[in-house]
């Protein structure tokens, strides 16, 4: 993995923490869909020479770490990326067009940081995610007191 691009007379290392939801935060990535998603987003990065570092499918948001270019801007790149994934997405999984009405799979915005000198942070943190996500609905599965009758529930 190289840390230095470069374009005909330019050298950059532009590195992007970016995340993104589906409509409604659907918690549909994690299931049946995480594979067939990745594939169409590793597809389309690919075609706009965007590399990917680090990504993750939580259950209800994609995490990735990635390079891109000086010629694109982040916001053409999401663009880009979460129109035409929604377009391959609902091609791919036809039964999804009735759910997600006006071919719309992601939410309207996104989160994105620069990435500098804490990218290694950045990439342990994107793959902890799905570990952290795990021990939150761990923590709120068991409840300490029965909200009908109010005794405390003994843990199994």
């Amino acid at each position: 993995m190289k840390d230095k691009n470069s374009l005909a007379h330019t050298q950059w290392r532009c590195k992007y923490h970016l995340v993104f939801a589906p409509k409604h935060r659907r918690q549909i990535i994690y299931g049946k869909y995480k594979k067939s998603i990745g594939k169409i987003i590793r597809e389309l990065c690919d075609r706009k020479d965007v590399e990917i570092h680090e990504a993750n499918a939580c259950r209800d948001h994609i995490h990735m770490l990635v390079s891109i270019p000086p010629k694109l801007s982040v916001s053409q790149f999401m663009g880009y990326l979460k129109g035409k994934s929604s377009l391959m997405i609902f091609d791919r999984h036809a039964n999804l067009k009735y759910r997600y009405g006006n071919r719309k799979f992601w939410c309207r915005g996104y989160f994105v940081d620069t990435v500098g000198r804490n990218k290694n942070q950045i990439q342990e943190d994107i793959r902890n995610q799905l570990k952290e996500d795990y021990m939150s609905d761990q923590l709120t599965l068991f409840e300490e007191f029965d909200p009908f009758t109010g005794k405390k529930n003994k843990k199994k």
